[in-house]
């Protein structure tokens, strides 16, 4: 069953114990990228967090969602769904903050961005200005996915936007910072990824032992701050 909250978020149950939060009329959600829908899904996780914690296990927050997982034992559907409605009804996105601003160190350099010289070639600019459009500017976190600490950031100068590649690497270093069209992110361990590596950032970005457990969450923002070789190597980066 599907519930309309307000004129731009609706409600449908996704599971025994789950209810998913759509902020627009798309289902495939994960495939609308805008700032103001960002900024509802964080506005309304954070107004979730705060003011229903005792009912809820899990909020996995997407580009234009929220999975609400919650907790049989404390409550239903019926009741979380009225809950919900009543706490979001008058959400109004104007009022929203914006995230957290994170700084992510980068170590730019053909060593450590096997793909800058192809991008460069590409976008028929210099491996300079390739860097310098990446680190100029500040990039929301949309949705983390893919690998515990993966980060879908948003949205790359289409300057230097680059398609993933058609034959995936079969490993990629844990750090690699890379483009994948209008999105860039850090891979959080090594594993295999199609995406083009530009840098590679030494601080990592999943770690169940820490509190907490990522540096950055949805709704956050994001700027790539340059570092040489030595400063990459200082705070344990690690060359393949």
């Amino acid at each position: 069953m599907s519930t309309h909250i307000n004129d731009s978020i609706r409600l449908e149950a996704a599971g025994e114990n789950a209810l998913i939060l759509y902020f627009s009329d798309n289902k495939q959600a994960t495939a609308v990228i805008t700032p103001e829908l960002s900024s509802k899904v964080y506005q309304a996780e954070q107004l979730i967090r705060q003011h229903l914690s005792a009912e809820i296990i899990d909020l996995i927050p997407s580009y234009a969602s929220i999975l609400v997982v919650f907790n049989l034992l404390e409550i239903d559907h019926h009741h979380l769904r009225n809950k919900i409605k009543k706490l979001l009804k008058p959400c109004d996105n104007s009022n929203s903050r914006p995230g957290r601003l994170i700084e992510l160190p980068a170590y730019y350099s053909l060593e450590s961005g096997v793909d800058l010289e192809r991008i460069a070639k590409h976008a028929k600019l210099s491996v300079e200005q390739v860097i310098d459009l990446h680190q100029g500017q500040e990039y929301r976190v949309y949705a983390i996915g893919f690998a515990p600490g993966f980060a879908y950031l948003g949205e790359v100068d289409e300057r230097i936007a680059m398609p993933r590649l058609a034959t995936p690497r079969l490993k990629v270093p844990k750090g690699a910072v890379a483009i994948a069209d209008r999105q860039t992110a850090v891979y959080p361990a090594e594993s295999p990824g199609g995406w083009n590596i530009i840098a590679l950032c030494p601080l990592d970005m999943f770690n169940a032992q820490a509190k907490p457990i990522m540096p950055i969450v949805v709704g956050d923002r994001v700027k790539f701050i340059a570092i040489d070789r030595l400063q990459y190597l200082e705070l344990g980066g690690k060359l393949p």
